[in-house]
């Protein structure tokens, strides 16, 4: 299916006060609306992903999955700043007719959210049935959770947090110094920081899984190896691939939105803000994720007034929630059997 692309012809104020001329946003849709506009999954993408949500989360969103065309109307939209049809960096600057590259404005987890509500608003979406994301996708959906909150009946985050910490932000500034360390960032072209945008990726992949991941996925079958390794041999394969298919610049910028993630800021506090999440909201965490800890999900858990907690085991860390769809169901299909209202409940993986 072909991205659609909605066009916002009226300045858009970000909330650093920059406005942007105008605003298009990359989407997806699939299934329909039904008539009493109760069907609507919306997700949220993460990091490097994109809207083409049956594509890259098989198992969980597809014609024979948990959620699906047949049953859900299902929107995934490109989020701002990233690479796939939204403004961006690579975007035309009508002020200059050139890509904005490097004057992009920078854009927050608020600015994402604010710019989907534009969206749900224009293809007729008065309320969310679902709204799920994982990871930077997760941190979207808990603001949208907190900005409308009536407006969102159940929340699903996983592998997210309430505030990125500084551990992941280290993370993001190592690989943002890889990229500029790359002399071709500043050249402002298509492939600027290619090289740079390699090695960011390479370090991000250690975040994203970790040292058993590796230990069995990539351990030399001959003890006299020198050279070569299969774990280098994948971390160059890896980089590539991302080179391939996305930009030194957007990634630049969206480490920089995934830092800016506080549901605290210009509110009264954290637990405050996400006090005022009137959806079911179902709180999942992977226990070998290393950039996103467990306890970060529990704290979600803690604070969020009508929430459900799960937790699961996976040999892929931190991408376990890409990879874990027989997992992700069946914790779903629980949630949804469940009456939270108000209580304490821990959901387990079901067998």
């Amino acid at each position: 299916m072909n991205t659609q692309l909605y066009k916002y012809h009226q300045p858009f104020q970000l909330e650093s006060g920059y406005m942007l001329p105008e605003l298009e946003l990359g989407y997806h849709t699939y299934g329909t609306l039904n008539k009493a506009k109760d069907n609507v999954v919306w997700v949220c993408h993460a990091f490097t992903a994109n809207s083409d949500v049956l594509d890259w989360w098989k198992g969980l969103f597809g014609t024979n999955d948990y959620f699906n065309p047949r049953d859900h109307f299902i929107v995934c939209v490109n989020m701002l700043g990233s690479a796939y049809g939204s403004s961006g960096p690579l975007t035309i600057n009508p002020a200059t007719g050139q890509p904005y590259y490097l004057s992009f404005p920078q854009v927050t987890v608020r600015d994402m959210v604010k710019a989907q509500q534009l969206l749900a608003k224009h293809i007729g979406v008065d309320s969310i049935y679902a709204l799920i994301g994982g990871s930077l996708g997760g941190q979207q959906a808990v603001e949208w959770a907190i900005i409308d909150p009536d407006f969102i009946k159940n929340l699903i985050l996983i592998a997210s947090n309430a505030k990125h910490s500084p551990w992941g932000i280290a993370f993001n500034e190592s690989q943002r110094l890889a990229i500029a360390a790359d002399d071709t960032f500043d050249t402002n072209s298509p492939d600027g920081g290619a090289k740079g945008l390699k090695a960011a990726r390479s370090m991000a992949l250690l975040s994203y899984r970790g040292y058993k991941t590796y230990g069995i996925s990539q351990q030399e079958d001959n003890d006299n190896v020198t050279d070569n390794y299969k774990a280098s041999g994948y971390q160059n394969y890896q980089g590539d691939k991302l080179v391939a298919r996305f930009n030194a610049y957007s990634y630049w910028y969206l480490t920089k939105s995934m830092d800016s993630h506080n549901v605290g800021r210009n509110r009264e506090s954290i637990e405050k803000a996400l006090s005022v999440i009137k959806a079911r909201t179902l709180v999942i965490g992977i226990k070998s994720d290393l950039l996103f800890p467990i306890e970060e999900q529990q704290y979600l858990f803690r604070h969020i007034p009508e929430a459900a907690f799960a937790e699961f085991e996976s040999y892929y860390g931190h991408d376990g929630f890409l990879i874990e769809t027989e997992a992700l169901t069946n914790i779903i299909t629980s949630f949804f059997k469940t009456d939270v209202k108000g209580k304490i409940i821990q959901l387990q993986q079901i067998a």
